[in-house]
């Protein structure tokens, strides 16, 4: 899921009354899983989501009610209401909520976390609750690779070893300290880039798909009547360039993945020629098996590529599915995306992570591997 916190950001600068609202804990069948948060305005919801759904609903009355009073509520919601219900949720389940009233009293740590992530750095955003007469929120950041020694709440410096497991894990963690006092750990992760070659109707589709798909969508394309924002609302990046320039400066990285969908055979090789010898997991191209057979004949005869590279590329794009549309042949394309996506997922979840040394010493937790922790006392 998309993290919400830099558009959360974007409208506490610009001065917005906003509460935030976050699943913290869950227990059976439930919409969303803790962590899944949304923005609430006086109009209603603004980004984000619960899940939908009579949990939605309910978190929304509650949003009103608590931008006027400027409390912030830690609550139960019970999904557990019988077939006769009219209102009621038949989920089986039920969750832990926070609503945070005044989220921009915490603006700072939000700077961080959207530096960090800007940056492609990971890191836990640790947020620590007092229930007394109210509500208190505190939150940190920390990303993982810096030692953080100041303004560190007390409380968090025993759960080291649950933050590395959230990290290793990519899972929250709802820590109840004492009859007053939680520890609330929330994994935030860089989005993974999906770079599109070509603004036409397919990039177009591609990346509006994309976007719903949790992927950052970056567009080029050398036609700025194709390339704006008018035609690809749902981009993050748009790049008007020469498709195979801005192809080889963009950042290329594990986390990045490449679709080549131009208007024609040679920005086709263009792109491919650009990116080809990188390390990234996913480069798909469009076309014909004789257009991708000739392609790969020119590419060896000339040298530009190995056997093996070429063979890393998929193409014709996409899953078989017997895409005949635009749309279908994006949905094919994400479709495929997101089964390498996960593939990655898996791997990097098994993988060895480089042992790293804590600002206050060593992770003693055996068996497992160390991720650098930005802790400090």
């Amino acid at each position: 899921m998309k993290n919400i916190f830099h558009s959360l950001l974007a409208e506490l600068e610009n001065d917005r009354l906003l509460t935030l609202s976050t699943i913290l804990d869950t227990k059976g069948s439930v919409p969303q899983a803790p962590g899944a948060s949304a923005i609430f305005s006086a109009k209603g919801l603004h980004a984000g989501t619960l899940g939908g759904g009579i949990l939605e609903g309910d978190a929304t009355r509650r949003a009103l009610k608590i931008l006027e009073k400027g409390s912030s509520v830690v609550y139960s919601f019970n999904l557990n209401a019988d077939f006769s219900s009219e209102e009621g949720a038949i989920c089986g389940g039920s969750a832990i909520l926070l609503i945070d009233a005044n989220p921009e009293r915490n603006i700072d740590v939000f700077r961080e976390l959207d530096k960090s992530i800007r940056n492609n750095k990971p890191g836990i955003l640790a947020t620590v609750i007092t229930e007394q007469t109210e509500v208190k929120i505190d939150r940190h950041w920390f990303e993982q690779g810096i030692q953080k020694e100041k303004h560190t709440h007390d409380k968090l410096k025993s759960y080291r070893s649950e933050m590395v497991a959230c990290l290793e894990k990519k899972n929250c963690s709802y820590l109840k300290i004492s009859e007053t006092i939680s520890i609330f750990l929330q994994p935030v992760y860089p989005l993974s880039k999906l770079i599109i070659a070509g603004a036409g109707h397919i990039g177009r589709a591609l990346s509006h798909m994309a976007n719903l798909l949790d992927f950052e969508v970056t567009v080029i394309d050398d036609r700025p009547e194709y390339a704006n924002r008018e035609n690809l609302p749902d981009a993050d990046y748009i790049i008007v360039n020469s498709i195979g320039k801005a192809l080889k400066e963009v950042p290329k990285t594990r986390d990045t993945y490449l679709v080549i969908v131009t208007r024609g055979h040679n920005d086709d090789a263009k792109a491919a020629r650009a990116c080809i010898g990188s390390n990234v997991p996913y480069i798909g191209m469009i076309g014909s098996k004789k257009k991708i057979r000739l392609m790969h004949e020119n590419f060896l005869s000339r040298g530009w590529a190995t056997a093996f590279q070429l063979d890393r590329i998929h193409a014709p794009v996409g899953l078989e599915i017997g895409s005949k549309t635009v749309q279908e042949i994006a949905l094919s394309i994400c479709a495929q995306l997101i089964q390498v996506r996960n593939q990655e997922k898996d791997f990097k979840k098994n993988a060895h992570i480089t042992a790293i040394i804590l600002a206050a010493g060593e992770s003693r937790r055996m068996g497992k591997p160390k991720l650098l922790l930005p802790f400090g006392d």
